[in-house]
């Protein structure tokens, strides 16, 4: 019972970082996208602007999940 109970903790970790991972190459893709355009500073800077909180949650996301696979194989 409670090895499938930590095998469940650590792939679900493990998707949970693949999704936080997903999330920031979509921030480094549109941060690319914005600068091949040629946009002026402003414009520039409002674009990172709205991707930093993704980016960060991102980050977020893929921390916890990698804490996640550690908790599921450490007790597993």
């Amino acid at each position: 019972m409670w090895g499938t109970m930590f095998e469940f903790i650590t792939w679900g970790g493990a998707a949970l970082s693949l999704a936080g991972l997903a999330g920031l190459v979509w921030c480094i893709l549109r941060v690319m996208k914005a600068r091949k355009a040629g946009l002026s500073d402003d414009e520039l800077r409002r674009v990172v602007q709205g991707v930093l909180p993704w980016n960060l949650a991102s980050l977020f996301l893929s921390v916890i999940g990698l804490m996640l696979v550690i908790l599921g194989i450490a007790f597993g």
